[in-house]
């Protein structure tokens, strides 16, 4: 299958899936960290015309997340921040977007969202899964919003339930530290959803990725 993974800098997903024969890319507006080939650095919204047959992505996270809700509210929850307010409204709808594309099998990925957050995009998430279902003593309650895909079965249930995105050291690229999917998860998503017959293809798309 064509299968292009969104909002991916680390390559983790797509590397699981190019394993197994599939013709698999990341796209992100960062470089790649494993370096240019089989990745598409730019934005995602214009790199879905014609030819994929799944996409999967990890829209970020921090104006949606239920987590980071008060500072829709400037962190007391009294005073609304109407910038804040409006990118994550933009977030949300783009969010949607992606999840309703025309792509014939989607997989979005998110953190638990707030209720204001959930109320744009509209359609409830298919299933949580947790690091320690597969393989990571850790836990990160992770949705998953499915289109045409069965849910992610667990593959090794571990002891372990140490929170550890949220013990990430302050700096500059905590963010990429917590983000990163778990090699175990992407390896789940490469073999059960790799095996599915994909349908019929739009044409090809013409990369031009010199």
């Amino acid at each position: 299958m064509r299968v292009i993974i969104g909002c991916e800098f680390s390559g983790i997903v797509r590397d699981e899936f190019r394993k197994l024969g599939h013709d698999a890319w990341s796209c992100d507006l960062l470089e790649c960290e494993k370096g240019r080939d089989y990745h598409i650095q730019g934005n995602i919204f214009n790199n879905l015309w014609g030819g994929w047959d799944m996409l999967i992505f990890h829209w970020p996270c921090t104006r949606l997340c239920n987590s980071g809700v008060r500072w829709l509210y400037g962190g007391k929850g009294e005073i609304r921040d109407e910038c804040r307010w409006a990118n994550m409204q933009d977030d949300a709808h783009k969010f949607k977007d992606l999840i309703t594309c025309d792509i014939p099998k989607i997989c979005g990925e998110n953190p638990i969202m707030h209720c204001y957050a959930r109320a744009i995009v509209g359609i409830k998430y298919s299933q949580i899964i947790q690091p320690w279902q597969f393989g990571h003593g850790e836990t990160k309650a992770t949705c998953l919003w499915l289109k045409n895909l069965p849910l992610l079965k667990p593959t090794q249930i571990v002891d372990g339930r140490i929170a550890r995105v949220h013990r990430v050291s302050p700096g500059p690229d905590r963010w990429k530290e917590r983000s990163r999917t778990l090699p175990g998860i992407a390896k789940a998503m490469a073999e059960q959803w790799g095996s599915l017959v994909p349908d019929a293809q739009s044409p090809q798309p013409d990369l031009n990725l010199k």
